[in-house]
């Protein structure tokens, strides 16, 4: 947050490929003798075992092609990615980025906290929805480089800082307003990433003043933070967003550099693994789902001023990442959120100031 500097055993063998001597006929009427006995068990006449071929060799090559063929089947089930294009909506009261933010239903969405256009930590609530700002409220204390969640109807904000690092839990109502601390994290944190599944929070990496965390943290309201998961290093400044039932994690930045790393985490098994390469490093961008694909958005190189307008369509199964569409500047540390058929995209830094615009990116053909 404080770091604007930044650091095939055994192929099936066919009758073809077995090199029979037909010295006699004897042996030819063996040969096809065991064709026929072989088709008649399910076999075919352009694809069978040899005689040399053992039960246990049958039964791996079977295995290798269900394994194959169920692959197939979930890159097939993931719909095509669709493209996007930007379509401006209308300013916030004032230039806004690295805000924590979430949905909060009836199309709206709410920003807490972040930087303002001096690099000032702000204490604004702002509840928005495609055509304005809506109603506005304070946090008890300006902080930024946290991030938020929606549980329950209610939005909770976790870490973050101003001078320092922060451990807390907050949880804003943005029915009845208000803002209160319910619980702390296992230590203070910034620079993280949030998102929700299955009324669960799960916190990705981050800050603790000294080290780059490299944990996976669930938390539901009423219960203790956990660590689910370890990602191979520390990471701050990564997106995340779920998709199925999963947690795609992309890009951010470590102790080597900037990542261009996609990683899925299992929620039911807790499984990590990496399964794609964005087509650049990159930290401080924002990932949302749309439909069945993750879009990441945005996002800088490890310059304070190497932003990036793309926006790529990354495949949740298998990591293939495609051109998706472009934002109309280059921008990192806006707020991203998923409404309706849209992902509303507000504030941010550009390579040359801090970002007022609010816009919308949907199907190119709507």
């Amino acid at each position: 947050m404080f770091t604007l500097w930044r650091v095939s055993p055994g192929a099936w063998a066919s009758l073809g490929a077995i090199r029979f001597r037909t010295r006699t006929p004897a042996l030819v009427a063996l040969a096809l003798i065991a064709a026929a006995a072989l088709s008649a068990c399910g076999g075919n006449s352009s694809s069978t075992a040899s005689a040399g071929q053992t039960t246990s060799q049958t039964s791996r090559a079977a295995s290798h092609h269900a394994g194959a063929s169920r692959a197939s089947r979930a890159s097939r089930a993931a719909a095509p990615p669709v493209a996007l294009r930007y379509r401006p909506l209308y300013a916030l009261p004032a230039p806004l980025r690295d805000p924590a933010y979430a949905t909060v239903g009836d199309g709206r969405f709410v920003m807490l906290g972040g930087l303002d256009a001096a690099d000032v930590s702000a204490s604004e609530i702002e509840v928005a929805d495609l055509h304005g700002v809506v109603h506005t409220a304070t946090l008890s204390s300006p902080q930024h480089d946290a991030q938020a969640a929606l549980l329950g109807g209610k939005v909770y904000v976790f870490g973050g800082g101003d001078t320092t690092e922060l451990d807390h839990i907050l949880m804003y109502d943005p029915a009845r307003g208000g803002e209160s601390t319910v619980g702390s994290l296992s230590a203070p944190q910034s620079d993280v990433a949030v998102t929700q599944a299955a009324g669960t929070a799960y916190v990705v990496g981050g800050f603790d003043g000294t080290n780059y965390l490299d944990t996976i943290v669930a938390w539901r309201p009423g219960t203790r933070p956990a660590v689910v998961g370890h990602l191979p290093q520390g990471v701050r400044y990564a997106a995340v967003t779920v998709a199925g039932n999963a947690l795609i994690i992309l890009g951010g930045v470590t102790t080597a550099g900037t990542s261009d790393a996609i990683y899925r985490f299992e929620l039911g098994t807790h499984r990590l693994r990496r399964i794609g390469t964005l087509p650049h490093p990159t930290e401080h961008g924002n990932a949302a789902t749309l439909g069945s694909t993750v879009y990441m958005i945005g996002g800088r190189g490890p310059s304070t001023t190497a932003q990036t307008a793309a926006v790529y369509a990354v495949n949740p199964l298998t990591g293939r990442v495609r051109h998706a569409g472009r934002l109309p500047t280059p921008l990192s540390d806006a707020a991203a959120v998923t409404i309706g058929r849209a992902i509303v995209v507000a504030g941010g830094q550009s390579p040359t100031s801090t970002q007022a615009g609010v816009g919308e990116l949907v199907p190119a053909g709507a």
